[in-house]
This record gives C-alpha cells, sequence and structure tokens, in this order.
C-alpha cells in the first residue's frame, strides 16, 4: 500500500509525525511526504524535521503565502499532477488549512481515497476559513480519524456515516508526550 502524506503548515507537521512515525512499522506500507510549502521558513521547517525525526518531504511544491484562494489555487494547480505521478493508494491529510482542502478536491476529483487526521472538530463559525476547510474536507474524505469524542458527533450530526469515523485520540498530544 501506498500512502501519500500532504502537509502544508507546521502544525501539521506535527500532526503527521506519529501517523508517519507508526505506519512505518506496517509491513508493506510505502510512505511519501508532500510539502505544499504552504508556511514555509527554512529555519522553522529544519528545526520540525530533525525535532520530529520527519524524513526530507520526496516533494516541495513551494507554494509559499498568498490569499486563500491564491494558495488553495496554486495548491491544486501543482498538486495534481504529483498526486497522478505516485498515483497512491491512500492519500493522508492532516488539519484545517488550505492545503487539507486543496488536496482533498484533487483527490476527490482523481478518486483517490483520502484519511482526515483530526475530522469532525468544528467552531460553528463560518466567517474562519478554516471551518469551510473543515467541513468539506470531512465531507469528501473517506475515512475519518477524529481526535475526540464530539469530533464523531459532529460528523455524525452532519450525516456522515458512521463506518467512515474512526476514533485515534490527539495525534498532537502524541507529539508533545515523545518531544
Amino acid at each position: 500500500m501506498h500512502i501519500l502524506h500532504i502537509v502544508g503548515a507546521r502544525p501539521n507537521f506535527m500532526k503527521a509525525a506519529p501517523v508517519l512515525r507508526a505506519l512505518g512499522n506496517w509491513q508493506g506500507v510505502r510512505q511519501t511526504l508532500i510539502h505544499t510549502g504552504q508556511h514555509y521558513d527554512a529555519n522553522m521547517s529544519d528545526v520540525f524535521f530533525h525535532d520530529l525525526e520527519i524524513p526530507e518531504p520526496d516533494v516541495n511544491l513551494g507554494v509559499g503565502a498568498g490569499s486563500h484562494a491564491q494558495q488553495t489555487a496554486q495548491i491544486l494547480s501543482q498538486l495534481e499532477p504529483v498526486v497522478e505521478e505516485y498515483h497512491p493508494d491512500l492519500v493522508m491529510v492532516y488539519g484545517d488549512v488550505n492545503s487539507t482542502l486543496a488536496a482533498t478536491l484533487v483527490c476527490a476529483k482523481l478518486l483517490i481515497p483520502v484519511g482526515h487526521v483530526e475530522a469532525g472538530l468544528r467552531s460553528f463559525d463560518r466567517t474562519m476559513p478554516e471551518e469551510i476547510n473543515r467541513l468539506v474536507t470531512d465531507q469528501l474524505a473517506q475515512l475519518l480519524f477524529t481526535p475526540s469524542v464530539d469530533g464523531d458527533e459532529n460528523l455524525l450530526r452532519e450525516g456522515v456515516a458512521a463506518d467512515r469515523i474512526h476514533f485515534v485520540g490527539n495525534v498532537m498530544i502524541d507529539s508533545l508526550v515523545r518531544l
């Protein structure tokens, strides 16, 4: 099984680290790390890779800053050919950033299953761009990995099938404990 991990913002690295580590112990699992470059600072990125013991990304799209629309559009257009090239069995997305939404949209159109880590979290404030990213991602992802029981409840209330919801706990706490 080939799993593509899409990370874009610094907190995504903290969320991805324990998942990468856990899946690295599974026989027959090949992992590829894609950094969209949504938030990029060489000093910060180097610290995250070193301290979290994350391998250097296989691909860095280098998208950088911009409005929500500009970032999302750049990630969509640059990520699609990468996903087509790697043709993974599953794409893992993290949190609620523009990279998460863009990767989910790319995969939905390419018919590649998506797993969303930190699914079901809600602010109930649709003026927040992150809330829109969460809502859309959770509707399109096939596997929803929730950090809390209220995440499960939110998804069920939104009509998500129970068999897509998997309570796994808070991966940010996993990173905190490890560090």
